[in-house]
């Protein structure tokens, strides 16, 4: 069961489109597990482009219409050839295993990077979103921990699979988590089939616990 969401305001900056593009989206991918927010942003959407529509009407311009209508008339340009029978993935793999994504993350299943094997039984995927951020697929398996860390700056996790614990709270699949410098946290998989997330940080993570020694020769994966 779901319990973590967007905050209303996150929502309807989404819909407003001024949320940076790493919040928009985690926000999405969020929304494509999760029929609460789904709602959610169907209403502000429906309530925003009332708004505009008002807007627009009261900034009519006659002119507009006119200039519109001669576009309409030029002749339309050729569409651009599209492959047939290309499908796009929707799912990645490891050792085996096969992670169904929310359909806004199809897009970054050509962009990830090599499973690496770290400590703890963790694996993880990088990224590349074109943008700020660091990203990552992790998975923790059955047992697996993460070492205890806060972070310099935000971290945006979204569950994909699976459920972990991190001692401030208990996780499911379609919850997003939003980290501050406020939070220290060692997430770890106690579920038979571990946890697969998806990691947004934009500043290097901070470990404080003893094992942070051994992920030393790894750091280089968990930011760049």
């Amino acid at each position: 069961m779901i319990k973590f969401h967007p905050t209303p305001e996150h929502l309807k900056q989404f819909v407003e489109g001024t949320l940076s593009p790493v919040e928009s989206l985690m926000i999405s991918a969020h929304c494509d597990m999760c029929e609460h927010c789904q709602h959610k942003v169907e209403s502000y959407t429906s309530a925003f482009a009332s708004i505009e529509i008002e807007e627009a009407a009261e900034s009519y311009d006659p002119d507009f219409d006119l200039m519109l209508a001669n576009i309409t008339q030029q002749p339309a340009a050729e569409r651009a050839h599209r492959p047939q029978g290309i499908k796009q993935a929707t799912s990645i793999e490891l050792d085996g295993k096969s992670f169904e994504l929310p359909k806004t993350l199809h897009r970054l299943v050509k962009k990830k990077g090599n499973w690496s094997s770290l400590v703890g039984k963790l694996w993880q995927s990088p990224v590349d979103l074109g943008c700020d951020g660091v990203a990552n697929f992790i998975y923790i398996e059955k047992g697996g921990t993460v070492p205890e860390h806060t972070h310099r700056g935000s971290e945006m996790t979204l569950v994909i699979n699976g459920e972990f614990s991190d001692g401030l709270n208990d996780y499911d699949s379609g919850d997003l988590i939003y980290m501050t410098g406020e939070h220290t946290h060692a997430p770890r998989s106690d579920a038979p089939e571990g946890c697969l997330v998806f990691s947004v940080v934009d500043q290097p993570l901070h470990f404080t616990s003893g094992l942070a020694r051994l992920l030393n020769p790894f750091s280089h994966l968990f930011f760049r």
